[in-house]
This record gives C-alpha cells, structure tokens and sequence, in this order.
C-alpha cells in the first residue's frame, strides 16, 4: 500500500460533518468550539470519572489526590523529583528488594516531562505529574479525533467519538493518574496521524518520544518504521528521491532503542532492562501461557468483577482486532493493534494491572467509533454516555474497593 493508499480517508466525511459557507462565516466561536471539540469531549468524560473517584474516595476514607497518585505513581514522581540515583530507600521492587539498577525498569520519558512541569507548579511534583497527564490526554484527544477523520469511511463525528470512547474505557482512570498511559498515548496517536498523512518525520519523531516513556513503543515502532519502509521504496520504484521515509524509519527507532542499551550498558547485560523486569517485577514474556492461565481460572471460578470484566475486556479485544481487519482501515494502524495487543496478551506478570495495559491499544476503539458515527445523534451520545458512566464506576471501584495493584 503506498502512502496515497493510505490517507484516502483523508477525503472521507460524513455529510452532516461539512461546514457549509454560512457555517463557516457564523463567527469566531463556532470556530473555536470546532477546534477544541475533542478536548471538551475527553475533558467531560475524565471529569465524570474524578468526580466518581472523588466521592468513592472519600466514602473509602481517603483523598481523590492520594489515589491518582498511587502504586506506579509514586515511584514515577519520586524519579522525577529524585532521578534515578537519588530514589526513596522505600521504594522496593515487587518483591520487596532494591539493586542499583531496579529504577532503570522505569523509562524516563514521563519523570523527565513532569520535572520540567514542577517549575509550573512551584515545586508541586503530585500537581505536575496530574498536569501532566491532563494536558497530554487532551493532546491525544486531537490525534484521536484525526484519526478518526482520516481512516477510510472516518468524519468528524467518528473522530469525536474515537476521544470519548478512549477517555471512558475500563481503565481511563489511569489517564487521569501520575501514570505514564497518557503520555504515551498522545504521542502514539501523534505518530499514527503523522504515518497516515505521509510525514514522516513528524510520524518518527513522536514514535521516537513515546519510546521513552513506555515500552509499548516497540508496537509504535514496528508500524512506523514498516510504512516508512514500505513509502521509501515506493519512491525508489517511481523514480523519486525520497529521503524522509528513510530518515523517518531510522528516526523512530532511536527512542526505545536507545534507553534500552543505555540499560544494557548500565547493566553489562544486553537483555539488562529485560532482566530487571523479571527479576524485579516478574514481567517477561511467555507466549501467553500465564494468561490463558488467568482467564481459564476466572472463566471457571471467577467472582470478583475486576477478574470478570478483565475477562470480558480480553475477549472484547481479540473481537475489535478482527473488526479492524475486516474494515480494512490502513495498515499500519493494524499492525500497532496487533502488536500492541499482543505484548499485553504475551507477558507473564501482574494481572491485575492488564487492563490498563489496554488503554494504549486505543486503535482497537476505531471499529465501534465507526459504526456509532452512523447511527443517530442521539443514539451515539446515549452510548457514550453510558460507557463514561460505567468507567467512571469502575476506575472508582478499581482504586478504592480492589486491594491489588493496578
């Protein structure tokens, strides 16, 4: 598929979605509530989920701030405010232990952002790890609502959606906390939009970022870097002397990459960061032994509905991917699901903290995005409404009721 393959969606829209010259002349609000209609989406919807938690914290006997700044939390805002070398002697590894190296488990893409943030905030890292993920889940919003515009078949109410449905799944919660899923996922939608617009470097240079803050980034990666492949020989077929698709498939690779043999070299190990998750954390991956496992034993037994829905939202995502593929939506977006999909499904490790691991596979949403676009206005805001209502009740019920870890 060549890149004009690829942004065909582009020319895509919904009737209802085109300004007509009246529209467009009606002043400058209209205009501005166009443009800022995905933040206003994602906003209301995360509201609705802090002021759930809010009140579930207080009837826990506990603050909403002390939640959103739990488990991974506060090791990422202790790294933010100590760095690596100056941690906390509390902070211990999953199993109580502490090494030199056990912080190197944690990529330094998001302690980084919230301690530049703390000048904003006076010295406040709690105020500018949540400021953080606030301002980049608005940010993945707007790539969202692109992409949504972009895919084939996409408009605008498509791309709406695709932000409202992102910021109301299971574990949106985690994008209102010190985590790194938001980061991430704004710089993951980011490159996805710069990957079906053909621009290269703007697609590299996100994928780059995202592979300093979470190891997911390698999904990112893998589609950025096999369409830029895919467009530099294109070019070379046509004659043309391309050279972004190059620059831009090298470019991508050198955020994840790079930390991961930082660590290496830190460790005298190659696969040192790999090391450390498994002995660490327990994290490795097992082809997803560990997780049949897990789901056969909630299918069998299970009783407590964090196991139930996560069952549910495991089989819920094998059904999106296939609907991705049946849409036949560009590929590289498939190809960040599946692989996306699969580090989640692959890896031995804390089960509890699998659905979060979900948030980033925010591709898997553009299938139901799609087809609610088609309905009634008032149909597709029923749902979305619905599905805010119910993740607000979870993410409440996953901080202050559930005992694990997420």
């Amino acid at each position: 598929m060549t890149t004009s393959d690829m942004t065909t969606g582009d020319q895509v829209r919904h009737p209802a979605d085109s300004a007509s010259p009246t529209a467009a002349a009606s002043g400058r609000p209209s205009a501005l509530l166009h443009a800022i209609a995905p933040a206003l989406v994602f906003l209301a919807v995360r509201a609705t989920g802090v002021a759930v938690l809010t009140v579930m914290s207080a009837r826990a006997g506990s603050d909403v701030v002390r939640k959103l700044t739990t488990w991974d939390g506060a090791w990422l805002l202790a790294l933010a405010e100590h760095g690596y070398a100056g941690l906390p002697a509390d902070h211990l590894d999953a199993f109580g232990n502490r090494t030199a190296e056990t912080a190197l488990g944690f990529f330094p893409g998001y302690p980084g952002v919230v301690w530049a943030t703390s000048w904003i905030t006076s010295g406040s890292f709690e105020a500018a790890g949540l400021l953080v993920s606030l301002v980049a889940g608005v940010v993945a919003a707007h790539a969202l609502a692109r992409i949504g515009e972009l895919v084939p078949g996409g408009s605008r109410r498509a791309g709406l959606l695709l932000a409202g449905l992102f910021a109301a799944t299971p574990m949106a919660v985690v994008l209102s906390m010190s985590y790194t899923e938001a980061l991430f996922c704004a710089a993951a939608a980011w490159a996805l939009v710069g990957v079906l617009r053909g621009q290269w470097l703007l697609a590299s240079a996100w994928a780059a970022a995202a592979g300093l803050v979470r190891p997911t980034a390698t999904a990112l990666v893998a589609a950025v870097g096999l369409a830029a492949l895919v467009a530099a020989v294109a070019d070379v077929r046509a004659g043309r002397a391309g050279w972004r698709p190059w620059a831009g498939g090298l470019l991508a690779t050198t955020g994840v990459i790079g930390y991961l043999g930082y660590v290496a070299v830190r460790t005298g190990r190659p696969d040192g960061w790999f090391a450390i998750q498994r002995e660490g954390w327990g994290w490795y991956f097992d082809g997803g032994g560990a997780t049949a496992e897990y789901l056969g034993a909630v299918l069998l037994g299970g009783e407590r509905v964090f196991d139930v829905l996560t069952l549910v939202a495991f089989a819920g995502s094998l059904v999106l991917l296939g609907l991705l593929a049946r849409l036949r939506v560009p590929w590289p977006l498939l190809v960040y699901g599946a692989i996306a999909l699969l580090t989640v499904w692959g890896t031995e490790g804390l089960m509890n903290a699998k659905l979060r691991l979900l948030v980033p596979a925010f591709v898997l949403l553009v299938p139901v995005a799609l087809g609610l676009a088609r309905r009634r206005i008032g149909t597709a805001v029923g749902v979305l409404v619905a599905v805010a209502l119910g993740s607000a009740w979870f993410g409440g019920y996953a901080l202050t009721i559930w005992p694990y870890g997420i």
